[in-house]
């Protein structure tokens, strides 16, 4: 449900973005259309020394309500078309500032769509990469379990004379044990395929983001905080740790010493 939810709100993020760009697209095209209009009309009004009041009518310079004079076209001076232009020039800088502002925004909002999309491809991503991980966590007891089973049919199997069998339970042991061995050695295999991998660390230093010390082992034979015991593998779910591993770590003889002759 939460890959739907992140996958929808990342299709309407992206339909925004497009409707924003298009938007600004058509605003920068229109802004730049008249600007291409005026510029060449007022260039080449620019060759006549006089004009009359129609033409700046028609091309919008000259408002219509002004007053004119229907019988005889008034005609303007230079300095009346300088007057004019300036005032043009004056709004194309104003609209090529709106443009400068439009186009920084889009670029703000185009750099912050990314951002979302990238951030909701990495959620997306991560969900699905570790769904499974509350699930995986509840069956690792399941393959403790299986590991004990084995262990102790080992043992047995191991203590049993055949020449002195007349139950016939080497037989039985021998192919309980098999199953048991086959068993966890299929459920490390789903495990595996899913991305949750076990770990023994035995002989390695102690890192508490990989061990749970549950005691200290005095051993000289090994560096103070090395593990000496393994009472439970950890498991890994692809590059998080799904359960650290139970371990003993040995630690200084002589330290032990000088604590016990002290107390």
């Amino acid at each position: 449900m939460s890959i739907y939810r992140i996958t929808n709100g990342f299709q309407r993020t992206v339909l925004a973005r497009n409707s924003l760009l298009g938007y600004a697209r058509n605003e920068f095209s229109s802004l730049r259309d008249q600007q291409n209009k005026v510029v060449p009309s007022l260039v080449s009004l620019l060759h006549h020394s006089t004009l009359n009041a129609s033409a700046f009518q028609r091309l919008g310079f000259w408002s219509s309500a002004s007053p004119q004079n229907n019988d005889s076209e008034s005609e303007l001076s230079t300095e009346d078309l300088v007057k004019v232009l300036a005032e043009k020039q004056e709004l194309l800088r104003g609209k090529d500032k709106a443009i400068e502002v439009m186009q920084e925004k889009v670029l703000l909002a185009i750099a912050e769509m990314e951002n979302v999309k990238e951030r909701t491809r990495r959620e997306a991503e991560n969900s699905k990469k570790f769904a499974i991980q509350s699930f995986a966590k509840s069956l690792l007891d399941v393959a403790d379990n299986l590991n004990r089973a084995a262990s102790v049919v080992e043992n047995s199997f191991s203590k049993i004379d055949a020449s002195k069998d007349t139950a016939g339970a080497v037989p039985l042991l021998k192919t309980l044990l098999e199953g048991v061995d086959m068993t966890e050695k299929q459920l490390l295999e789903v495990f595996k395929k899913s991305g949750v991998e076990k770990y023994d660390p035995t002989n390695e230093q102690f890192d508490p983001n990989r061990h749970n010390a549950a005691f200290q082992v005095p051993d000289a034979s090994k560096p103070p905080g090395t593990i000496a015991i393994v009472l439970k593998p950890g498991y890994m779910l692809h590059d998080r740790i799904l359960r650290p591993a139970e371990v003993g770590v040995t630690v200084d003889m002589d330290n032990e010493t000088n604590q016990g002759s002290e107390s």
